[in-house]
């Protein structure tokens, strides 16, 4: 493959790593990874038919004996496994900024937000909502329960942008409720995901209770495929791009399972006249341009009040041309997508954009490979329905600005976009703030805060071309459980 080969990682099944006999299904490092590794790649171990069996029958094993586990013993092995991730923070932190291309901000971000997420659901174990009611009977001579109970092996499909959170996010509430899970990592992220599966392992969560795959991308149908169409397998959730989550959901109802889907967004912040423009300025930078706008979350449209739309425009490019943008924009995942963000450039601004792009913040990129991926931070303005970019997500660093003459104009942009992930709305004025946000069709508003923004005892998921259901706290283990009623006679 043109470099030297070091080392394989391999897949974990039943608390054991796998490798092939065959390097048929081996695929090398990507472009981050090699370049980081100074040739030194690592190839990684590819699922296929027979790895998806094995994962689903190790985990249908395990279910047994997992799901009548004592509520504290799986509260003591996710407090150890929230431990075990403080004692690696360093270790995980560089693995991602050389294998996603981040900021030490980012890693940072990454690991401390899955520490809370875990430690949430080791609380969550003895939660109620894990248990049931007994709800009053008609009949005095008739109890009722009703109970919740896992589901069996639950799939969890995680993203390489927010490689740690969304990783654990994908199986940490499956198994706390007391299912097993299959990890199913992604390409970009492997060695992110393989580090999850192997905290888990050292943890001390018995085998088959989470199981790792990864794959090519060009087997990901088949692996799929080879997962949800087995009697096993009872639920499925993924985090990704709206395309790809409609091949997911529409393959898993022909085989009635259902899906968890966290997908693309289209994420308006609004400046209302009463704003306080400093502060909504700083906080729609950072919302559309953390992490290179790679998140799901990211800001793409600010819609500005037009009566403070030449104030609001000064403060934001005073900030974004200043020393005060502290935001590092690196080079975007993929050449694809560098393209992809190009394509919404050049389109806007062959239909009348105003386009204007910053330096490129980000230590000195010596490798061709990579040197593609640069994408400048972007803001465009005149923005009109015929440009791409008014109804594209752009999941890169581009802003856009919009203004408008009403609150109700500013509400029809938004109620007229497909997507329903996150929106801010920055006023002086709560109780107003509040109005709007309950007239919009998203899963998450933020009062005077970045459209990026989720905590691990919050609900988060999205609306229309955003998916649906919702992960995070009690809302994301109910996802996990079905009810079953029992009815006693005397």
């Amino acid at each position: 493959m043109g470099s030297v080969m070091n080392f394989v990682l391999p897949l974990i099944i039943d608390g054991k790593d796998l490798q092939a006999d065959t390097a048929e299904r081996l695929f090398s490092e990507d472009t981050f990874g090699r370049c980081h590794n100074h040739g030194e790649g690592i190839l990684i171990q590819g699922a296929d038919a027979t790895s998806c069996r094995l994962a689903v029958e190790s985990c249908s094993r395990a279910f047994v004996s997992w799901k009548n586990s004592s509520p504290h013993y799986r509260r003591e092995l996710f407090l150890r496994l929230a431990n075990l991730l403080r004692e690696r923070e360093d270790e995980i932190k560089l693995l991602m900024q050389l294998e996603i291309n981040c900021s030490p901000l980012w890693s940072t971000i990454n690991v401390e937000d899955s520490i809370k997420m875990i430690e949430e659901a080791a609380a969550l174990t003895t939660s109620l909502a894990l248990n049931g009611i007994a709800p009053q009977s008609h009949s005095t001579s008739v109890q009722a329960l009703v109970l919740n109970e896992p589901l069996g092996v639950v799939l969890g499909i995680a993203p390489w942008n927010s490689p740690l959170i969304l990783g654990f996010r994908a199986v940490v509430a499956p198994v706390a409720a007391g299912n097993t899970a299959i990890l199913k990592g992604s390409e970009l992220s492997p060695r992110t995901h393989h580090f999850i599966a192997n905290l888990f392992r050292d943890s001390g969560f018995p085998p088959g209770v989470l199981n790792f795959l990864v794959h090519r991308e060009e087997d990901a149908g088949e692996v799929f495929r080879a997962l949800i169409e087995t009697q096993e397998v009872r639920k499925c959730n993924f985090t990704g791009s709206t395309p790809v989550g409609r091949l997911i959901a529409s393959k898993a109802a022909m085989e009635l399972k259902p899906v968890l889907l966290e997908l693309g967004g289209k994420n308006f912040a609004v400046v209302l006249e009463d704003a306080d423009l400093e502060q909504a300025a700083k906080l729609v930078l950072e919302g559309a341009f953390l992490y290179n706008g790679q998140i799901c979350m990211s800001t793409d449209p600010v819609l500005v009040a037009n009566s403070v739309m030449d104030a609001f425009r000064e403060k934001l490019l005073n900030i974004f041309q200043g020393s005060a943008f502290g935001i590092t924009i690196a080079p975007v995942r993929t050449a694809k997508s560098a393209a992809r963000i190009r394509r919404l450039i050049t389109d806007a601004e062959s239909k009348g954009a105003r386009v204007t792009q910053l330096t490129t913040k980000s230590d000195t990129v010596e490798h061709p490979e990579i040197q593609q991926n640069i994408i400048p931070a972007t803001i465009i303005e005149n923005m009109d329905t015929s440009m791409s970019f008014y109804s594209e997500e752009a999941f890169g660093p581009l802003l856009g600005i919009i203004p408008f003459s009403s609150q109700a104009e500013a509400t029809q942009v938004i109620q007229g976009c497909p997507f329903g992930l996150s929106a801010a709305i920055f006023t002086r004025n709560h109780f107003s703030g509040l109005q709007i946000a309950k007239t919009l069709r998203v899963g998450a508003v933020h009062i005077n805060g970045a459209t990026v923004h989720d905590e691990s005892t919050l609900p988060h998921g999205g609306h229309g071309d955003s998916g649906w259901g919702r992960f995070g706290a009690g809302w994301g283990l109910e996802e996990f459980t079905h009810t079953k009623t029992v009815i006693m006679n005397e």
